[in-house]
């Protein structure tokens, strides 16, 4: 995820002075809104919705908000950003347009339940550097749709990225006759300070990105819906598809320079495969770093202990010129690294928000999915993990024994893992991973966390089973 930020201290009292008076903007629109929805019903909201996505979507927008990206934060690519731009927000359109989220929601006569859907107030969300304009267009859109405000909290390195965006959004509002005031930022320079009084004023907290704000986020007092951190490890079995594997891991891998959390992080070849398999990742443009220089990338990808970055989020040209690679690797797409261990002795087991690639050999399925269980172990718990494979019982038995939200199958994960047109995960760029790593969803973030539910419940006949009907069985056995 994005490197947490530091900033410059302010007293208390000026981040009081510059959030209060979002978060009083934010009800009066809210009250405004709920007028429009009383009058016009779930009709207004679904144009609310498509206002937003519109702002991102429309094709001038969507490339000037990508390169405006690249341009302050530094990290990622330009069509690689369009491509997030529109395609998530497209999906994620289809996803809110198909719910009805005002108004009665479910009805369940068998069990006498009637469900209302009702906003949850004031959002406040955190935003990465790393999506600092889709990540705050797919927050809005999904609290817009359950009637709320929004005010987004960018890394003050992102905030020159996310305020166009959000003023698109407004722009977007007021053509329609809502109040621009339903999407805010918090004013530069964003500080620690006033995203913290954020997280305590508003009335529900949705963080993506730096884990200090993620812990933050749950101690504010206040709901909170924090994701966490990616290392996605993916295994390509003995029965893959090993050119398709190899093609999907590519476009994944590179996809934005590698700056998704859910972008692989590891692949974990069977034994009896992993040299047809490293090939066929070469055919795609893998190059595959001689044991001097994966020394340099260990040495050269973190410095202090932190991302070098002059490589995360990099073209695979940043990668030959600071890790001194081969002219052999001169026209790759991404370089890979064998590694054998897991931990903090081994820092290629982690995380790296770069084009580099960490590969294992395992003996066989049951060796990779021990692979895959310590990679999460040591970073990523509960993210999410993939396979490549023909054997679908090894990709259920991965699923079975393996503590993540989302197992892939034969699926380049940067574009499954938040949701796809070709699998049933909503659209989103908040993945929760459960309390494996300290989240309070197991989810994809989705238009349901924004919404209270009231709950109408009337009698139903009796349904009161006797006792020799629950207790029978257990009697029988162990005997009163």
């Amino acid at each position: 995820m994005a490197e947490v930020q530091t900033a410059a201290k302010i007293k208390p009292a000026a981040a009081d002075d510059a959030v209060a008076p979002l978060i009083a903007k934010a009800r009066k629109a809210m009250a405004e809104y709920a007028r429009e929805i009383e009058a016009k019903g779930q009709a207004r909201i679904d144009e609310a919705v498509t206002a937003l996505a519109w702002s991102i979507y429309k094709p001038e927008n969507a490339r000037r908000l990508a390169e405006i990206a690249v341009e302050v934060t530094g990290i990622g690519e330009v069509e690689s950003k369009i491509i997030k731009n529109t395609r998530k927000t497209f999906g994620t359109l289809r996803d809110l347009l198909r719910a009805k989220s005002t108004g009665i929601i479910e009805e369940i006569p068998e069990k006498g339940l009637v469900k209302w859907a009702k906003p949850v107030g004031v959002v406040g969300a955190v935003t990465p550097s790393t999506n600092p304009s889709a990540t705050p267009v797919n927050k809005a859109m999904m609290a817009l749709k359950g009637g709320n405000a929004i005010v987004i909290a960018p890394p003050p390195t992102a905030w020159a990225a996310s305020k166009p965006t959000v003023d698109a959004m407004r722009a977007e509002l007021a053509k329609i006759g809502l109040p621009e005031d339903l999407v805010q930022i918090l004013p530069s320079p964003v500080t620690r300070e006033a995203t913290t009084r954020l997280m305590e004023l508003c009335d529900l907290v949705v963080v993506t990105g730096s884990q200090v704000n993620v812990k933050q986020a749950y101690k504010s007092g206040k709901p909170a819906l924090g994701v966490g951190l990616g290392n996605a490890p993916v295994i390509i079995d003995s029965s893959a598809d090993l050119d398709k594997a190899a093609h999907l891991i590519m476009l994944s891998k590179t996809f934005d320079h590698a700056t998704s959390c859910s972008s692989e992080n590891a692949v974990v070849i069977l034994d009896d495969v992993y040299d047809k398999a490293i090939a066929a990742l070469e055919r795609v443009g893998g190059y595959m770093a001689a044991p001097a220089e994966k020394t340099r990338i260990v040495e050269r990808l973190w410095l202090d202990g932190k991302l070098n970055r002059a490589v995360i989020a990099q073209g695979p040209q940043a990668l030959v010129d600071v890790f001194e690679l081969s002219p052999k690797a001169k026209s790759c797409k991404f370089v890979m690294a064998a590694e054998t261990g897991t931990g903090k002795a081994y820092p290629l087991s982690g995380e790296k928000l770069s084009l580099v690639l960490t590969v294992y050999r395992a003996r066989d399925f049951q060796d990779a999915k021990r692979i895959v269980r310590d990679i999460l172990d040591y970073q990523g718990k509960g993210h999410s993990c993939g396979i490549h494979t023909k054997d679908l019982e090894h990709a259920r038995e991965l699923a079975r024994d393996t503590d993540v939200v989302r197992v892939l199958v034969n699926q380049a994960h940067t574009f499954g893992n938040g949701g796809g047109f070709d699998n049933g995960l909503p659209f989103t760029l908040s993945m929760g991973c459960g309390t494996w790593q300290a989240n309070s969803i197991s989810e994809n973030l989705n238009w349901r966390c924004f919404v209270n539910i009231t709950h109408l419940v009337t009698t139903i006949p009796e349904d009161k089973p006797s006792e020799e009907a629950l207790f029978g069985a257990y009697w029988a056995k162990y005997g009163k």
